[in-house]
């Protein structure tokens, strides 16, 4: 889509329009209300040093609704995926979801994905345009590849 704000880091916009990132900075979210977004999603910690101060604030200001899902990295369940599924439904109109680096956000839709028939190796390959938790040795992706081994 022109306009799109893809200098936000990991800025990508999937094939069902919804659009994901990593962090949001302090102009974001009048960019995002211009390209037509209605709800942001974040899945980040507010305490984390990049997160963007008072973010629910700044994207009410533009229109946009707002979910906080906080996921700790080193702990995602899949309690957090079952918030994350329902708040994308329980809204309507364009979604922009986001975490710090966009990992939190690729993995999640990796599950949704395949819950939802795209084929495993599609899935993954989605995901993998940023981040592969299920073939990386970093022991920070342990978690993830556990949370993944299930979907």
């Amino acid at each position: 889509m022109t306009g799109d704000p893809d200098d936000i880091r990991h800025w990508q916009r999937r094939a069902d329009g919804i659009t994901t990132s990593g962090k949001l900075e302090p102009r974001d979210p009048a960019r995002l209300a211009a390209i037509g977004v209605r709800h942001v999603i974040n899945l980040a910690l507010d305490d984390h040093p990049e997160a963007l101060r008072d973010e629910g604030a700044l994207l009410v200001a533009q229109g946009i609704a707002y979910t906080h899902i906080p996921v700790p990295f080193d702990a995602p369940t899949p309690a957090h995926v079952v918030a994350f599924a329902e708040a994308l439904a329980a809204h309507p109109g364009r979604h922009h979801v986001h975490c710090i680096m966009n990992f939190r956000v690729t993995a999640f839709f990796y599950l949704l994905d395949c819950a939802a028939g795209v084929p495993e190796a599609e899935a993954r390959k989605r995901m993998a345009a940023v981040w592969n938790p299920l073939e990386s040795d970093d022991p920070r992706a342990a978690p993830w590849r556990a949370l993944l081994a299930s979907p």
